[in-house]
């Protein structure tokens, strides 16, 4: 008996000393300068800077300067909706290319359902009043596309509203390139409206032959642009877009290029007058072979009185590993962004 209420004993301090240690040292969270992360987009709310990832039910962290950001071991999504994983064959948890914005009092974030370079995939929706609340609510999808149905792939979601207080969605990669739709007061695709491809890698008319093969898939073919982001300025959209290739670490090509139009839905057109329908695009960025191997999946935001672009890069120093990229924009004269270091 004394030897059992010993055990017993010890049991009750040794646990009273866990939960101690659990207040006194919490593990929600830890501090990075150089967060590692995949297709980042960023929020402002109440002095915090938040960003939003791809990852296992996606990957958040926030800073309120960012410089130093509180990495969270919990994801947004613990729970993977059923309608997500029966729509795309394959898809589990990986959760990829997030976007979030704020419309109406309400923070929308969409999410892409996914396998690696198929075109079976679905673009899902949450909502929630603040960022600060951990509970998302689960919205249903947005759009969904399907391998030989579908010459599109539902990926990489981007919100924009219009002048009009009209909310859009852009999205796509590879396939018929970058797509746009007319979007609800619910963030869904509004009735009646269709898909309409905005941009390419290479004009349609293009022969297949002489096309560089896709290094990444054996599906998608070599039409490679993604990660559309469009962000409003002095009278024009903008659209970035990333070409060529993501994920493959130190041999990643990524890069970003970008066009303008006066209309949300374009033409956007490039600085010589050419659709990006066409192949059309500004060079803005790549990889410039001393800090990054490659650059893209980019996203831009007007922040405190600063436009700022937000991508990840396939770090030398890191041996190609992904990280956070942060530039300040100026623009020029003529109206098109520039980078500074």
């Amino acid at each position: 008996m004394k030897r059992t209420s010993f055990l017993l004993l010890t049991l009750v301090i040794c646990m009273t000393l866990q939960a101690q240690q659990r207040r006194r040292f919490p593990r929600e969270v830890f501090t990075t300068d150089t967060p590692m992360l995949h297709d980042p987009v960023m929020a402002y709310e109440d002095s915090t800077y938040y960003i939003f990832a791809t990852g296992l039910g996606i990957q958040q962290m926030t800073s309120k300067d960012r410089q130093t950001w509180n990495v969270s071991p919990n994801p947004v999504m613990s729970v993977i909706p059923t309608w997500a994983q029966d729509s795309v064959p394959g898809f589990r948890n990986h959760v990829w290319a997030p976007d979030v914005i704020k419309w109406h009092g309400k923070w929308w974030l969409a999410y892409s359902c996914s396998t690696f370079g198929k075109n079976g995939s679905a673009i899902g929706l949450l909502s929630n009043r603040s960022l600060s609340f951990p509970i998302w609510e689960d919205e249903g999808c947005i759009v969904s596309s399907q391998e030989k149905r579908d010459n599109w792939n539902a990926i990489d979601p981007n919100f924009v509203i219009d002048e009009n207080d009209q909310p859009w969605i852009t999205w796509g990669s590879f396939w018929d390139g970058i797509q746009i739709a007319r979007l609800d007061s619910t963030m869904h695709i509004a009735a009646g409206e269709q898909p309409r491809t905005i941009a390419r890698r290479y004009p349609v008319k293009e022969a297949k032959d002489n096309l560089p093969k896709n290094p990444t898939s054996q599906y998608a073919g070599p039409n490679a642009i993604e990660a559309p982001f469009i962000f409003k300025h002095d009278g024009y959209y903008y659209l970035f877009v990333s070409w060529d290739y993501c994920c493959q670490g130190s041999k990643s090509t990524y890069r970003v290029a970008v066009g303008r139009s006066k209309s949300v839905d374009g033409p956007y057109l490039d600085r010589e007058g050419v659709d990006m329908r066409d192949g059309g695009g500004v060079p803005f960025i790549e990889g410039d072979k001393k800090a990054f191997d490659a650059i893209g999946h980019c996203a831009v935001y007007h922040f405190n009185g600063e436009d700022i672009f937000v991508s990840h890069g396939y770090s030398i120093a890191h041996e190609g590993a992904s990280i956070l990229v942060q530039r300040p924009i100026q623009w020029t004269t003529d109206g098109w962004p520039v980078l500074l270091k």
